[in-house]
């Protein structure tokens, strides 16, 4: 067998004869050359399809995988947008509230005539403490702001319970001063101290003073306090007696009926009873007492006092 390879330049051309065994090496290799790229490539093939890249299965997890991550992040995206909402309205409600207390507290303070500068609700109540040293600067999450803004509102509930106590203890203080009239109607008919004895036509200390009017009008407590007395009591007939605590007490005598009974609570300007002439007396009246520290004191200086 003949071989001729022709040359590039000028045409040459060569001539080589291959041997019976030559041609024999030559066709064998042609012959196995397609069978061993067969053969690598089914092995490439396997190997590839044992690391997966050609594997359809596994595409298709992959895919799966993916679309449950997207579905999680939706899930995380809508509740976190949920909090979120939930948080502001939280923030909402605690802002209001923070206003109207403060509101509220103003209007206290004004009404009350404290000293407005122990009460400012317009001012963040003063706090502090050491700090760290070059410590930065964080910008304070939600849940801080809200803590920070209840916290803000306890301050507000304490200052307004504080006033309130300064505000019942003025009120009770005002309530339980003795000052002005046991009656609505009516006029002073016998003043507090030596006089001349209705029945005996002698001189005699009266300890109280008298005001007259009509039967059945009504007698007032002139303070708040406790009912100490409530019946009749020799030479006062049908009695009520007040308490009104820091020494002092006030009887109401000669009384048609009785409208409290022992250990009541009465109010200023409470109706306790209703004139009328029981006991000794000679019409319809109310016999007024004041006692201060168990003595008698003269009522007008409180009948006349200005009430606070």
């Amino acid at each position: 067998m003949n071989i001729i390879i022709v040359g590039r330049r000028h045409g040459e051309s060569r001539t080589y004869t291959l041997s019976a065994s030559a041609r024999t090496v030559m066709f064998g290799f042609l012959f196995a050359l397609p069978f061993a790229m067969g053969v690598a490539g089914y092995w490439l093939a396997e190997r590839l399809a044992d690391e997966g890249i050609l594997d359809l299965n596994a595409a298709k997890a992959w895919e799966r995988d993916l679309n449950m991550q997207r579905q999680e992040l939706q899930q995380i995206r809508k509740q976190t947008d949920q909090e979120l909402e939930a948080l502001t309205l939280r923030l909402a409600e605690l802002q209001a509230k923070l206003l109207r207390l403060d509101a509220l507290g103003e209007r206290l303070v004004d009404v009350s005539d404290l000293n407005s500068e122990e009460f400012d609700f317009s001012m963040q109540p003063a706090v502090g403490g050491p700090g760290t040293l070059g410590e930065a600067y964080q910008v304070p999450e939600i849940n801080e702001v809200l803590n920070e803004l209840a916290e803000r509102i306890d301050s507000r509930e304490q200052q307004l319970e504080v006033l309130d106590d300064l505000m019942s203890a003025n009120k009770l203080s005002a309530d339980t001063f003795v000052a002005g009239r046991p009656i609505t109607k009516g006029w002073m008919s016998s003043r507090y101290g030596k006089r001349t004895d209705p029945f005996t036509g002698r001189l005699a200390w009266h300890g109280g003073v008298d005001f007259a009017g009509k039967m059945g009008a009504d007698i007032v407590a002139v303070a708040s306090g406790v009912v100490t007395w409530s019946g009749p009591r020799y030479g006062y007939g049908n009695l009520v007696e007040v308490n009104h605590g820091n020494g002092y007490k006030t009887r109401y005598a000669h009384c048609k009926e009785l409208n409290v009974a022992l250990g009541d609570v009465v109010r200023k300007g409470d109706v306790v009873a209703l004139m009328g002439s029981t006991g000794r007396s000679t019409g319809p009246h109310v016999h007024f007492e004041v006692y201060k520290n168990g003595r008698t004191v003269d009522p007008a200086a409180y009948i006349h006092r200005t009430p606070q």
